[in-house]
């Protein structure tokens, strides 16, 4: 997709069968123009999302197929239901009716629909839709959210983009149906970078790839002449950072997604392990070996200057920032095992925060910044699990031969890691759980995968 800039512009809309007013906000980008048309109901989420209780009730929610004029249009409409629709029950929040149950067939996107035949196959939510392509050749996409009990919209939009950004639109209408639905934001309009992984064990070829979230649209990012590792994307821009093997040599790259741009972050002595930016983007946090140990040091990506904030004779690695960028998140071993320590962004007064039993790696603060995601070695397993800042709260999420490199959705809902399948032809899969710990699913690459990283929302 192409990078996004956005611009607004707020007008006033009365929607179909609602006293209330349509806001429009209007996002120029540079391929995909969209205008959204975003209704304030007074009615609350219909979907409380309660972690600590570790049990959703999935809200029953169903999706016609889009109405179209026939030809493309009914193909692109129907694509753009399953996408919806997929997304939507992969997240465990949601339960599409079958469409074997429906009673009213909606046709007519401008009516408003007969409640009373969405409430007999109890149906909470109802989302119906339109395809057109316009005398421009533009793709036209329409939808509307009903509250089926309470007889009203909840929300509409539409959208005006070329026709190949079909899936786009598809991921922000989920998005704006998770919203209104849950009152947090979604997590469908995003893109996964990876470690693509092909070839026997002993000589595997690993690509930087990135795709959609929902392992659509694949596209590498390197060749595969070099060893690459640990990417991870900028929060404010196109960039990722990534590890790279030019050589014997080890060396830190930061490269544009979109136009394929590669720059050298820096040339150090020694090994350089787990490159990743501050939340503003505007610096590098990474580990440097040297000798028989390791420490932190940040970098200033526009002056480039380093600046080492730990210390000391133990090996320090795996940082990431707090949301807020005022604090940073690490593995040590300092305390005579490998355990978790959060010390302030420059540096100072270190605590352990990890104290149960077995080895802990690769932190990641969540992006709501209530949570720390890590992997857990005890007892031969590997566990992914989530404890608060302080320490307190650990739980476990999944647990399996070999799961590591948890990575967040940028609601800080999901959790993506990879799990390596054991055995001579075995190798890493990418695999997601939701924070209750029972959403656990596969996600779709072309080969083995490993070390992902989710984006921010793309809108």
């Amino acid at each position: 997709m192409m990078p996004i800039n956005q611009m607004m512009n707020v007008q006033k809309f009365r929607p179909i069968g609602s006293s209330g007013a349509l806001i429009s906000r209007v996002a120029a980008v540079t391929c995909l123009v969209l205008t959204f048309l975003a209704f304030s109901s007074p009615a609350s989420a219909l979907l409380r999302i309660d972690i600590t209780e570790g049990n959703i009730q999935p809200l029953p929610i169903a999706i016609p197929d889009f109405v179209a004029g026939g030809g493309r249009d009914a193909q692109v409409a129907g694509d753009i239901t399953d996408v919806i629709e997929t997304n939507l029950r992969r997240s465990g929040l949601f339960t599409p009716v079958d469409e074997n149950a429906f009673v009213e067939r909606i046709e007519n996107f401008d009516a408003a629909p007969r409640f009373g035949d969405w409430r007999i196959i109890n149906a909470q939510a109802l989302v119906t839709g339109r395809i057109t392509v316009q005398p421009d050749g533009r793709l036209k996409a329409e939808f509307r959210l009903w509250d089926v009990f309470a007889g009203q919209q909840m929300t509409g939009q539409q959208f005006f983009t070329t026709p190949e950004n079909w899936r786009r639109v598809a991921h922000i209408i989920s998005d704006a149906i998770y919203e209104r639905l849950t009152g947090e934001k979604g997590y469908f309009d995003t893109r996964i970078v990876f470690v693509d992984e092909t070839g026997p064990k002993d000589n595997r070829r690993k690509r930087l790839a990135i795709m959609d979230q929902d392992g659509a649209n694949v596209r590498y990012l390197t060749n595969g002449g070099d060893l690459v590792l640990t990417p991870r994307f900028s929060p404010t821009s196109q960039d990722i950072t990534y590890m790279a093997f030019t050589g014997a040599d080890p060396r830190v790259f930061l490269l544009n997604i979109e136009t394929g741009q590669r720059e050298i972050v820096g040339n150090f002595p020694g090994m350089t392990f787990a490159p990743r930016f501050s939340p503003d983007g505007q610096r590098v946090v990474m580990s440097l070996q040297q000798g028989g140990n390791a420490n932190i040091y940040s970098m200033d990506l526009r002056s480039r200057r380093t600046t080492r904030l730990t210390n000391s004779p133990s090996i320090d690695t795996a940082p990431s920032f707090s949301p807020d960028g005022r604090r940073i998140v690490f593995e040590s071993d300092r305390g005579g095992s490998q355990q978790l320590y959060v010390m302030n962004a420059d540096g100072s007064n270190p605590q352990r925060i990890s104290f149960g039993d077995g080895r802990y790696s690769t932190p990641v603060w969540s992006p709501r910044g209530d949570l720390i995601a890590f992997t857990k070695l005890h007892q031969g397993k590997f566990l992914i699990g989530v404890m608060r800042p302080d320490g307190s709260g650990e739980r476990v999420l999944t647990e399996g031969f070999h799961n590591e490199g948890p990575t967040w959705a940028p609601n800080g809902r999901v959790l993506m890691f990879f799990r390596e399948v054991p055995g001579e032809a075995g190798g890493p899969q990418l695999w997601s759980v939701d924070l209750t710990g029972f959403n656990l699913q596969k996600v779709p690459t072309p080969s083995f995968a490993s070390d992902p990283a989710w984006s921010p929302l793309l809108n």
